[in-house]
C-alpha cells in the first residue's frame, strides 16, 4: 500500500479543522456504547437515508428527541401525530408520513428483537459486519444506505466495522482529491478521529463550499 503523502495529510487536516464533528454530535447525541444513544444513532440513519437535506434530517432527529422519542419505548409510545409533528419542526415534510409509520414499527421492533439494546445486534453478528448490516437492515425504512450510515457513526465504539467510509465518505475523499481506498483513508488520521473524519468527507460530499474551503486552507 503506498503511503500517503504530505499533501493528502495536510488536506485531512483542513478538513477536520473545518468540519470535524460527527453527525450524531449534530444531532445533539452524546454517543456511547448504551442503548439510548445508539437507539438515537439508528433514528438520525433512517432520516439521513432519505433523498432529503441531511440538515433537515438532523432537525428532524433533534425535534423528536427534544419531545421525548428518545429511546424505542419512548418512540414506540408517542402516538404517530406526534411523530408527524415533530418531523414537521424540522421540516421533514416530504415524507413525514410514511417516516412517521416506519420510525414506530422500528422502535416495536427494536424492542421485540433486542430489547430495545442495540448492543444485541452486535453480539448476535460476532464481529461480522455484513452480518451486523444484514440485522439493522430489519429496521423498516433502514436500507443499505442506512445501515452504512449507522455504522460509519459507530465506529469508534465497534471498531471491528471500521475504517467504515461509505460511498458518498469516498465521494468526499475523491471531490478533495485524496484516496478512495478506505485503508488509505483511515491512514491520514488517528484511529478514534475516523468516524469524524468520515462524515467531514461526506460534507465534503455534499457541499462543493467545504471542497473550496479546505483546498484553500491547504494550498
Amino acid at each position: 500500500m503506498a503511503k500517503a503523502t504530505g499533501s493528502d495529510r495536510k488536506t485531512a487536516k483542513a478538513l477536520l479543522s473545518a468540519e470535524g464533528r460527527t453527525y450524531a454530535q449534530d444531532a445533539g447525541i452524546r454517543l456511547r456504547d448504551t442503548p439510548q444513544p445508539l437507539y438515537q444513532v439508528l433514528v438520525m440513519a433512517c432520516l439521513l437515508s432519505a433523498r432529503i437535506k441531511a440538515s433537515v434530517a438532523i432537525d428532524s432527529a433533534r425535534a423528536l428527541f427534544e419531545h421525548g422519542m428518545r429511546s424505542p419505548r419512548g418512540m414506540r409510545d408517542a402516538t404517530w401525530q406526534q411523530r408527524v409533528d415533530a418531523l414537521g419542526e424540522g421540516h421533514y415534510r416530504r415524507y413525514d408520513e410514511r417516516t412517521a409509520t416506519q420510525l414506530g414499527e422500528g422502535a416495536q421492533l427494536v424492542l421485540d428483537a433486542w430489547g430495545g439494546d442495540l448492543r444485541r445486534v452486535r453480539e448476535e453478528a460476532d464481529g461480522d459486519p455484513d452480518r451486523l448490516r444484514e440485522e439493522l437492515r430489519r429496521v423498516p425504512g433502514l436500507g443499505p444506505v442506512g445501515a452504512d450510515i449507522f455504522l460509519r457513526e459507530v465506529q469508534s465504539l465497534w471498531p471491528e466495522v471500521g475504517p467504515l467510509f461509505d460511498g458518498k465518505a469516498v465521494q468526499g475523499a475523491k471531490r478533495l482529491g485524496l484516496p478512495e481506498q478506505p485503508e488509505k483513508l483511515a491512514g491520514l488520521v488517528a484511529r478514534d478521529e475516523r468516524a469524524v473524519f468520515a462524515a467531514a468527507l461526506v460534507r465534503a460530499a455534499l457541499d462543493k463550499g467545504v471542497v473550496d474551503e479546505v483546498r484553500e486552507v491547504a494550498a
